[in-house]
Parts: structure tokens; sequence; C-alpha cells
């Protein structure tokens, strides 16, 4: 419940942001916007973009009941900038859902890194075999880095980084108990979860790299595909919404474009109990992330909170 006695606008920078957001709490939050989205009870058009000759800019505003009312405005550039900043950047405003009022500007790249990284998570609890152990995690980026974060976390997980640039992996294993760098395809065919966190422009697995009743989520590819065509005709596949089939990119996904929506299946549906998810263990379960306004609501939601709670911020006057 929103304190109405508190006013002015909450600005929380990159580390305040991250800093509300708990994982147990973030991943609580999500898990309700998935299904809320299955439920079809959320009010969240699809993204749209404005482009430049080196990126774009693009709106995701998004309505999420018990949760609130969110806008994210994000630039997607492929050059990463100076100070530790990856390729998303931009800002996300928080408003009462009952009078309009904004209530808090944060960090959309964390946002959108740890938002992502739990439904990611989310989608792997729901689908991964359960005596699933060994999970690799393909990239080095921000994304790949919000991934180990959660993956670490996990007790029973043993952690493979897999990567192009093996030293950039290294960097990213070092401190991190029970994890390794490696190749991709040694990653991947070493694995029994499969988190692709790439800014390829092409598939960076093939499909004769996974093993049977393997779970992969792909969550990057924002200028082109993860993986494969063969990957995605030999996967029971689930979305976060059926516009990652029906929408052109930005707002659907480059994988998916062509593929039956019939097919796609709601990973907050499987949440909910409404779909049984996995069939068997030698099932390929395949979730496409392209990201959702109502998991930036969720995220946002638990931002707000913990930092009213936790007293971060510069509270102003907009």
């Amino acid at each position: 419940m929103i304190d109405t006695a508190v006013s002015g606008v909450l600005v929380l920078d990159r580390d305040q942001t991250r800093a509300a957001l708990p994982p147990d709490a973030l991943l609580a939050a999500v898990r309700t916007a998935l299904i809320a989205v299955s439920r079809g009870e959320t009010s969240a058009p699809p993204r749209v973009a404005a482009r430049s000759s080196h990126g774009l800019l693009g709106a995701m505003p998004g309505y999420v009941p018990r949760l609130g009312l969110a806008a994210k405005l994000v630039t997607v550039f492929s050059a990463v900038t100076a100070g530790g900043h990856g390729a998303h950047r931009g800002i996300v405003a928080y408003f009462d859902e009952e009078n309009g009022r904004p209530l808090a500007v944060m960090d959309a790249e964390t946002i959108t890194a740890l938002r992502t990284a739990a439904t990611a998570t989310a989608a792997m609890t729901a689908l991964a075999r359960a005596d699933a152990r060994h999970i690799a995690v393909i990239g080095t980026g921000t994304q790949a880095r919000a991934q180990i974060g959660l993956v670490a976390a996990m007790d029973s997980a043993r952690l493979l980084v897999g990567a192009r640039d093996r030293a950039a992996a290294e960097r990213l294993v070092a401190g991190v108990p029970a994890a390794r760098a490696c190749g991709i395809e040694e990653a991947v065919r070493q694995a029994d979860v499969v988190f692709c966190c790439t800014s390829s422009r092409e598939p960076v697995l093939r499909w004769s790299w996974l093993g049977d009743g393997v779970h992969l989520s792909s969550v990057g590819g924002s200028d082109g595909p993860e993986f494969g065509d063969d990957t995605l005709r030999a996967s029971s596949l689930f979305v976060e919404w059926r516009g990652a089939v029906t929408e052109p990119p930005p707002a659907g996904a480059w994988e998916l474009q062509g593929a039956d929506p019939v097919a796609a299946r709601l990973i907050g549906a499987v949440l909910d109990g409404a779909d049984p998810g996995r069939g068997s263990a030698e099932e390929l379960t395949l979730f496409k992330s392209t990201g959702h306004a109502a998991l930036d609501v969720a995220a946002a939601s638990v931002a707000y909170r913990v930092a009213r709670e936790r007293g971060l911020g510069l509270n102003v006057d907009l």
C-alpha cells in the first residue's frame, strides 16, 4: 500500500535502485506480474521505439493490479559506455495508480537487468528438470552479470560462464563459488540449464549442443537471433506474452517471427498452475523473453517500497 502522506518524487540513482531490489521480493513481484499477464489483467501496449543512426529509444508503459503503474524510457545503443554502463540506459517512472501522482524515478538499466534475470530465473524454476544442477550463462555483459548474481545464490547450482572472450568470462567468475569460465560450446554441452544473455546478431549456440531435457532461456538478441530455427522447432516454447510471436521487433522476438502463435505458451500460466509446463524429462523447454512493461512495473513497485522503508534516494518536488 502506497503511503499517500509522503509528498514529492523519490529519485534513485543506479546503486540505490540496485539496493532497493532484494532478490526474493523481486522474484515474488515478477511472478505476480507474469501471472497477471497470463490472466489478461494487465494493461501494457506493445513497445514502440524511435530510431537514430546509432540506436533506439523505446517507450514501455504498463499497469499491473496490486503492483501499480509505471513507464520506462530506455535507449539501446550498441556501444558500451564509460562508467560500467551497458547498452541499455534510461529511466523508469513509477506512479500512484489511484490519482496518477508521480512517486519515483529510478535507473532503467538496473531495473531492466534485474527484472529480466528474475523473469528468466522464475521460468527456470517452473520449467527445468527437478534434478538440474549444471547451469550455463552465455555472455559477459550487464545482463549476464545480473543472471550470474541470481544463479550464484542457488546453493546447489554449479555455474559455467561461456563466452567467446575467455578473459572476460574469467573476470566474471572470479570470487564466485563453484563457477568456472569456458567456451560457449563446452558450457552448453555440459549444462542442464542454459541462459543466453548476449547482444549477438546471430545464433550463439547450436541445437546439437543441447542435451535431452535441457531448459534454455534466451533473454538477449535485441538486434538479431540468439538461437536458430532448428532449436525452436525442437523445443516446447514459452513466452511472457503472445506478442513475442505476433509483433515485429523491437516488441516481438527476432527468433519467433513467422512462428505459430498457438504453439507459444505463457510462462505465467505455468506459474499459475493453469499450464502443466514440462511434459517429460527428455523434453527441451525454451523460454524466450522479449521484456514486458508489466515486469518493469513489478520491479519499480519493489524498488519504491523498499527505498521508502530504508530511507534511500532523494526526495524532490516535481
